[in-house]
C-alpha cells in the first residue's frame, strides 16, 4: 500500500473478425515490448524503434542577456518518436530554495516533440517534489513561463500482481504534460523538504530534511506522429483508399515493411497499406462497424436495442430482453481513426469479465489543446504509457476531448469488457474514461459531461448496470482499500472513490451527480 507523505499535495491523477462479448480475462499471449537501448553519455536517447540513436553536440547561444545551451543531432525529424534525456544535478535555483539536491536540464534545443513527462526506474517509489519546465515553440524564440507538472501518477496502473504490472519494464512517472509543437526545453526538478518536531532537553526543536529523489530520472519529450488518415469506409464499402490507408512509417517516410502488403477485409477485399496489426484491432470491433472504419457511427436507440440483442441475447434475462435500459450507441472515433500505431503496443487483448463501474478521469495534461489536435494529444499519450512507462497499451478504455467527441482506448473492441490500466486496485470489471485536460480549477463544460453520460448510458447498458446505481467491486490494493476488500461504489464513479487522488479534478467530480442522472435518462429509466 502506497503512503502519502504529509508535505505532499493530495495525489492528482493524471491509462479474429467476431470475438465473444466476455472472453475469458488474459485471453492472449502478450508479445513484450521492445527493448529501448542504453544511450552513451552526451546522447538523446530515442525509445521509439523509429529513431535511431546518434551523438549530439552542444554550442551556446545569448538571447536578451539569457544563456541557453544549444543541442544538435543527426536525427532526422520522425513522425511518432520519444527523446529520453537523463536529469542532471543543478546548481541551487534561488527561484525554488536549491539545496544542491536538485535535477535538471538547461535550456537546449532538441527535436520537435509535443508532450513531456518525467520518468524514473522504480514504479513503487513516487517523486515527492515539484516538477517544472519550460518551452520553446518550434520556430520561435520566445520561451514560455515556467510550468508544473503534475507529479502524482502512481493512482493509475495495471493492479498489482497481474502480468502487466509485474512485467519487469513498468517505470514510475507524472502525468503528461501537452504543450504543443516544440523544438526546446528546460526543466527543474525540486525536492520537497519534510519538517519534523522533537523534544529535547532545552525544548522543542524543528528539523528538517531533504525528500530524496527517485533514481533514473529522465525527461521523456514525446512526438505524437503524423495525423491519421482522413477518410473513413462508407457504409458497405470494406476499401479504403490506398492513400488515405497509411500505416507507421519508416524514417524515410516509407510504409512499414514488417506487415504484410494488405489485409483481407470482412467479405475478402484487400484493404491497401492495413497491417495485420491494424487489421486485428479493427477486427476486434467488427461487429460494429466495417474493417477500417476511422470511426464507429451512432446509432439509434431501437438499432441499439437490436444491437444489444445480438450481442448478448443469450446472457439477458426474458425482462432485460423486454425492455432493455441502454442509451443510444454514441459514435466513437476508432483506434485507426485516431491515428494508433499498432506495433507500439504488445499484441493481443485482454479481458475482465463486465462493466460493473465505470470510472471517470482527467488526464491532467493541461487544457491548452485545440480540439484538433485531440488525436495528437491521445497519440502523445499512447506512447508516453507503453514506450516511456512501460504499459501495454494506453491505460484508458476512452477518451473524451472537450468538444465531446468520444475515442476508443485500449484495443480489443469498445463494447467489450477490455482490462485497462486506469483506476490501480479497481481495473477488473470496470472502465475508465478519460476527460482530456486538467480539471482541477477550470470546470468542463456542457458538451463533454453530455459525451460522458452517452458512452456511459450505452456501455454500461451493454451489461445491464444502472448509472444511478451503486455495486461492489473488490480490490486488488491500493492506497484506500486493502487487497480482497469489497468495496461499495457508485455505478459511475470519479477516479477519488478508488484511490487517494485528487483525480478526476475538484470540478469534474463535482459534475458526476448530473452525468448520473444524465445518463439514466437516456437509458430510458
Amino acid at each position: 500500500m502506497r503512503g502519502l507523505l504529509a508535505t505532499s499535495i493530495g495525489v492528482t491523477c493524471a491509462a479474429a473478425l467476431a470475438l465473444p462479448l466476455t472472453p475469458p480475462a488474459d485471453a492472449a499471449t502478450a508479445r513484450p515490448a521492445p527493448a529501448t537501448k542504453t544511450a552513451p553519455t552526451g546522447t538523446a536517447r530515442a525509445t521509439s524503434p523509429d529513431t535511431p540513436t546518434t551523438h549530439t553536440t552542444h554550442t551556446t547561444r545569448s538571447t536578451n542577456a539569457t544563456r541557453s545551451t544549444r543541442t544538435t543531432s543527426t536525427l532526422p525529424d520522425l513522425p511518432g518518436s520519444t527523446q529520453s534525456l537523463p536529469l542532471t544535478p543543478l546548481a541551487g535555483d534561488r527561484a525554488l530554495g536549491g539545496t544542491g539536491a536538485d535535477r535538471g536540464l538547461s535550456r537546449r534545443d532538441v527535436h520537435r516533440f509535443s508532450l513531456l513527462g518525467v520518468v524514473w526506474d522504480d514504479p513503487d517509489t513516487e517523486l515527492h517534489g515539484r516538477v517544472q519546465v519550460r518551452t520553446r515553440p518550434s520556430g520561435a524564440g520566445a520561451w514560455s513561463g515556467w510550468q508544473d507538472v503534475e507529479t502524482h501518477n502512481a493512482d493509475h496502473g495495471a493492479d498489482p500482481g497481474t502480468r502487466e504490472s509485474a512485467s519487469g519494464r513498468v517505470r514510475g512517472a507524472t502525468a503528461p504534460l501537452w504543450v504543443g509543437d516544440s523544438d526546446g526545453v528546460e526543466i527543474r526538478v525540486h525536492p520537497d523538504t519534510e519538517r519534523r518536531t522533537e523534544e529535547t532537553a532545552k525544548g522543542t526543536r524543528t528539523l528538517s530534511t531533504i525528500a530524496p529523489l527517485p533514481s533514473g530520472l529522465r525527461l521523456e519529450l514525446v512526438d505524437p506522429g503524423a495525423a491519421p488518415p482522413k477518410r473513413a469506409p462508407a457504409d458497405g464499402d470494406d476499401t479504403v483508399n490506398a492513400e488515405d490507408a497509411e500505416g507507421p512509417e519508416d524514417a524515410d517516410g516509407t510504409q512499414d515493411a514488417d506487415g504484410p502488403e494488405g489485409a483481407e477485409g470482412p467479405a475478402g477485399s484487400v484493404i491497401p497499406g492495413m497491417t495485420a496489426e491494424v487489421a486485428e484491432t479493427s477486427a476486434a470491433n467488427a461487429a460494429l462497424a466495417p474493417l477500417g472504419a476511422l470511426e464507429i457511427p451512432a446509432l439509434d436507440r431501437a438499432g441499439t436495442e437490436r444491437e444489444l440483442l445480438a450481442l448478448r441475447g443469450t446472457e439477458l434475462t426474458a425482462a432485460q430482453r423486454a425492455k432493455p435500459y441502454i442509451g443510444a450507441r454514441p459514435s466513437i472515433v476508432t483506434r485507426r481513426g485516431w491515428g494508433a500505431d499498432e506495433n507500439l503496443r504488445e499484441s493481443g487483448f485482454r479481458y475482465t469479465t463486465q462493466v460493473k463501474v465505470a470510472f471517470v478521469h482527467h488526464t491532467a495534461s493541461g487544457n491548452g489543446y485545440k480540439c484538433s489536435q485531440a488525436p495528437s494529444v491521445i497519440r502523445g499519450i499512447y506512447r508516453y504509457h507503453v514506450r516511456s512507462m512501460g504499459w501495454r497499451d494506453i491505460g484508458y478504455n476512452f477518451l473524451v476531448d472537450k468538444c465531446g467527441k468520444i475515442y476508443e482506448g485500449r484495443a480489443g473492441g469498445v463494447a467489450k469488457p477490455v482490462l485497462g490500466a486506469h483506476t490501480l486496485g479497481f481495473n477488473s470489471n470496470s472502465m475508465g474514461i478519460a476527460v482530456l485536460g486538467t480539471f482541477t480549477s477550470a470546470k468542463p463544460n456542457t458538451t463533454t459531461l453530455n459525451a460522458i453520460a452517452r458512452l456511459t448510458a450505452w456501455k454500461l447498458g451493454l451489461f445491464g448496470a444502472n448509472p444511478q446505481g451503486k455495486t461492489y467491486l473488490k480490490s486488488a490494493g491500493g492506497n484506500l482499500y486493502g487487497k480482497g476488500k469489497n468495496v461499495r461504489l457508485n455505478v459511475i464513479s470519479g477516479h477519488r472513490d478508488g484511490f487517494a487522488t485528487e483525480c478526476p479534478g475538484k470540478q469534474l467530480y463535482g459534475k458526476l451527480t448530473s452525468a448520473r442522472s444524465t445518463a439514466a435518462r437516456y437509458q430510458g429509466r
